[in-house]
């Protein structure tokens, strides 16, 4: 049976947790994800962990930070002056805004503050600076 190899494309069922148990995300009743080893579709510790692995395998894996999401960068906690905002928005802590560059490149935040002068805004990805645990299972590879 072949194990998983740079550039085979890979079927896998997966679940996805914090260090408190909270699941962030699943596979379970959807289809498995595909993606190709190696590639860069998946944070760099998950692709790690599947490289090697059998058609039918299960493990679980820890991914730290540096290898999943990255650290958390405080330089991407923002105020907006309410003067930049459309006068139409009324934001709320929590909800999710996309902003968009002078340039036009496009990226979601979550609103933290708001005050009378603007809002504050993370442009962190929320598992920004968290160990990720995935129960892994390897459904299928598809040799490349």
């Amino acid at each position: 049976m072949a194990s998983a190899s740079k550039g085979d494309t890979v079927r896998i069922h997966y679940t996805g947790r914090l260090d408190d148990g909270t699941v962030f995300d699943s596979s379970e009743g959807r289809d498995p994800l595909e993606f190709e080893v190696g590639a860069g579709q998946v944070i760099p510790g998950f692709d790690a962990s599947v490289e090697g692995m059998e058609a039918g395998e299960e493990k679980t894996v820890t991914i730290p930070a540096d290898e999943a999401y990255g650290p958390r960068n405080d330089q991407l906690v923002l105020h907006i002056p309410r003067d930049n905002l459309p006068p139409d928005l009324n934001p709320e802590p929590g909800q999710e805004l996309v902003m968009q560059t002078a340039d036009g490149q496009r990226f979601p935040v979550v609103v933290t503050a708001v005050g009378e002068d603007g809002i504050d805004v993370d442009a962190n990805h929320p598992l920004a600076g968290k160990d990720l645990t995935f129960d892994i299972q390897l459904v299928e590879v598809v040799e490349g």
